[in-house]
């Protein structure tokens, strides 16, 4: 019975090894399919929040840093390298806009826009 214990040991340590590659795979899996899940809602989200403080530079340009910081947390959970990138992109080209008055807002509001759904655009791509 020793003898028989002695072989399942080495067979018990590769089946766990082999579960929990598996569950990495998983994990990179769920990952993905959050950041495919969170990153159009935090355009959408920017984009109702833009219309709404067309007339206040100061809380525009804190939603646009706000979005960035959302965008940086996607891209650091992101399992897939397009997202990541294009996570990380767009969170430094909003962390970029300065908007000091409402013709900077006007201009911001275009920018994240269009810049957004180029965003949106990739991460579908990489999600499909």
């Amino acid at each position: 019975m020793r003898h028989l214990k002695s072989r399942y040991v080495p067979l018990a340590a590769f089946v766990v090894c082999v579960f929990a590659a598996g569950c990495g795979e998983v994990n990179s899996t769920i990952d993905k399919a959050q950041a495919c899940l969170e990153a159009p809602k935090i355009i959408a989200d920017l984009g109702t929040q833009l219309s709404n403080l067309a007339n206040d530079p100061q809380a525009m340009e804190k939603a646009l840093d706000e979005t960035a910081t959302k965008l940086n947390n996607v891209a650091d959970d992101a399992a897939n390298t397009t997202i990541k990138e294009a996570s990380d992109n767009l969170a430094a080209t909003l962390s970029g806009i300065t908007v000091n008055d409402v013709n900077d807002a006007v201009d911001a509001a275009q920018k994240a826009t269009s810049e957004g759904a180029a965003y949106v655009k990739q991460v579908a791509e990489a999600c499909s």
